[in-house]
């Protein structure tokens, strides 16, 4: 006996049991239709097992008196439906036909309705079944005395097919139910008509606005919910029709509103509260600062706002705002904290005195003990970078400095991006960025991959800062008294960076690297060159600091400034290389050519000329010889051991000197 049978003995003998036994029928049919359930969801069971059972499910559809059997029978009929499409017509006029005859006998009228709509969404030839469910029909189950029936219609009412007019009037009706979960269920439907409803109908935008208003206050913590919702979306369509003066007089409206709810008792609508307040579009400077201060100020102090809502004028203080942000900030809950800390960055675009202000709070944030608060504040502050609106000064960098060594790898990399748009006006601070990415370096040295292009960009754009700074530590990068470089630090790779981007500043007077130290770079090209892999390759790495050293390379001996600008060799018949980049920095420009070319077969022509593998080939040849010739001098020196005159004879050997340069 293969499996399908013996599910289908088991079936037939719960069914048995079911008929002879009616004391037990509840918990023999509830067996039976597990068993079905197997069969309907197997995909091997054959078509005429399933047909069996879908004649079992019609006929207890029909008879069965029990409504939890049928809550059952219907889901059962339901999955035949999903699963066995070619029976899904059938199947669906089966339960039409049964919810027609009943009129809700057995009080499922939801769940057949429930049923039909899932079938009708899987099989569209169906769809047009359920349009000719009109508006007196459903009306005549919002009468229902059953809370979840009412409730679960209001939820679903999308899925029917009424004018838009009649579904806000049935949700202002319902949103007066003595329930609260009916009343939530109404605010959250009218959610979904702001983005519909039509700019003309002004008044019914009042009244479902003013509806929301009322019910900030529910008893209900849900209701409370949606309404800042709903005053938060349908808020923006009342306000759309009005001209600029106006807009800032009903966002001022909405802003106390909402700011009123920010020391609810509910965790929930606090954070939708401060969700809300990220998405005003214009708020008055003064409620911006009054919003950031628990004191009542001067400029605020007994003004009121009147407005008309609802048939009625009603009236907010100002002073409702007070310190609306610091209490979000300050809230034990965390996901309360980072919703104020986002809503904050969203509103300092509207003022730079408000963004100031902001910005001293949300670097307290930095110390905050949740991980997730402390990337919010960051990411906030990035926001405003980009915005134009972070101004930090010299009294917050100890605690940004401080993110950089923090234990999340988020946290350091989100403060590296705020560092690498900001534009640094003051030297100290400069200095202070370098200090704490060296130290970053030095703690996680896993961040190298992305702090050395940061170093890049920062040297990019404060070339004189970074002159300056490289004659305070040029000593820790310099060669020991045996002349050997440091490959190992780390501290002395990311240096070399920072000093290696200042020929492509654009500031003209940062020309004051020693070449030497572009000399150093080279043993470090492939770390340096792996760094900075996103912005170019390690051949234009190589050609950059060949030139910049002052090489005498044949590869670079076509490089050579005309006045302020980089010519560079071209290819026969082209025109000038840097043509299509005028007015760029001609160093940069002689990057990116290398870098866009590197791996094109034209690579060579751009920037070596046709002699140049031959003339490469002698010049190496050379090298060696003479690198051998100062071998064959030293060799007697270590034989004997002298390896300081060894070290002194190579360090000052015009040969070693010119394959080094």
């Amino acid at each position: 006996m293969n499996m399908e049978e013996h599910v289908w003995g088991k079936y037939e003998q719960y069914i048995a049991l079911h008929t002879a036994q009616p004391a037990n029928t509840r918990r023999h049919y509830v067996q039976a239709l597990a068993s079905a359930r197997a069969l309907i969801l197997n995909p091997s069971t054959s078509d005429h097992t399933i047909s069996c059972i879908l004649e079992t499910l019609v006929r207890s559809l029909q008879y069965e008196p029990d409504p939890l059997l049928l809550h059952h029978v219907l889901k059962l009929l339901s999955d035949i439906a999903l699963h066995h499409r070619h029976l899904s017509f059938s199947i669906f006029n089966t339960i039409r036909a049964h919810e027609a005859g009943h009129k809700d006998s057995n009080g499922l009228a939801v769940e057949v309705l429930s049923v039909l709509f899932t079938i009708a969404e899987h099989d569209h030839s169906l769809a047009t079944a359920m349009y000719d469910l009109d508006e007196n029909f459903v009306l005549s189950l919002f009468l229902s005395p059953v809370t979840t029936r009412r409730s679960w219609l209001l939820t679903n009412i999308s899925r029917f097919h009424i004018k838009q007019s009649f579904l806000i009037t049935l949700f202002l009706a319902f949103m007066k139910d003595p329930y609260p979960f009916v009343r939530s269920s109404a605010l959250v439907g009218l959610l979904g008509l702001s983005k519909s409803v039509d700019g003309k109908e002004y008044a019914v935008v009042k009244e479902c606005y003013g509806c929301a208003m009322e019910l900030l206050h529910d008893i209900d913590e849900r209701v409370r919910s949606a309404a800042v919702r709903v005053i938060s979306d349908w808020g923006q369509v009342l306000v759309a029709p009005n001209d600029e003066a106006n807009k800032r007089d009903w966002y001022d409206v909405i802003f106390v509103q909402l700011c009123s709810m920010v020391r609810d008792m509910s965790v929930e609508v606090r954070i939708e509260a401060f969700v809300a307040l990220g998405k005003l579009e214009l708020v008055s400077e003064e409620l911006l600062l009054q919003s950031l201060s628990k004191k009542t100020l001067a400029v605020i102090k007994e003004k009121k706002i009147f407005f008309q809502c609802h048939e009625k004028e009603l009236e907010l203080s100002k002073s409702s705002a007070a310190g609306a942000f610091v209490h979000g900030l300050e809230d034990e809950f965390y996901e309360v904290r980072r919703s104020a800390c986002n809503s904050l960055g969203m509103l300092s675009i509207f003022s730079l005195q408000f963004a100031s202000d902001a910005l001293d709070l949300l670097v307290d944030l930095l110390n905050d003990d949740s991980t997730v608060v402390r990337l919010q504040a960051l990411e906030t502050m990035y926001h405003m970078a980009k915005c134009g609106c972070l101004r930090v000064q010299e009294t917050h960098m100890h605690m940004l400095l401080g993110t950089l060594v923090d234990t999340s790898s988020l946290i350091r990399s989100a403060a590296r991006k705020i560092f690498r748009i900001m534009k640094l006006s003051v030297r100290a601070m400069f200095a202070s960025i370098i200090s704490g990415l060296l130290s970053n370096l030095r703690t996680y040295p896993q961040d190298e991959a992305d702090i050395f292009p940061l170093l890049f960009d920062i040297g990019r754009n404060h070339g004189n800062f970074v002159v300056s700074f490289i004659k305070e530590v040029i000593q820790e990068m310099e060669p020991s008294c045996e002349g050997e470089l440091r490959f190992d630090s780390a501290n002395v790779a990311a240096l070399l960076v920072l000093a290696i981007s200042v020929p492509l500043s654009h500031e003209h007077s940062a020309c004051n690297i020693p070449l030497r130290i572009f000399s150093y770079g080279l043993p470090f090209l492939g770390r340096i060159s792996r760094s900075l892999s996103d912005s170019t390759n390690r051949d234009a790495i190589l050609a950059y600091l060949f030139h910049c050293s002052g090489s005498i390379l044949p590869l670079v001996t076509e490089l050579n400034f005309r006045g302020n600008e980089l010519v560079l060799p071209v290819a026969e018949g082209g025109g000038p290389s840097h043509s299509d980049h005028e007015g760029a920095n001609p160093l940069e420009v002689f990057l990116q050519q290398i870098s866009n070319c590197g791996n094109s077969s034209d690579a060579q022509s751009m920037y070596v000329p046709s002699h140049a593998s031959t003339e490469f080939e002698e010049w190496v040849t050379v090298s060696v010889k003479r690198i051998f010739k100062v071998v064959a001098e030293t060799w007697p020196y270590i034989q004997s051991g002298c390896t300081t005159e060894v070290l002194r004879t190579l360090r000052f050997s015009g040969a070693m000197r010119y394959c080094l340069s």
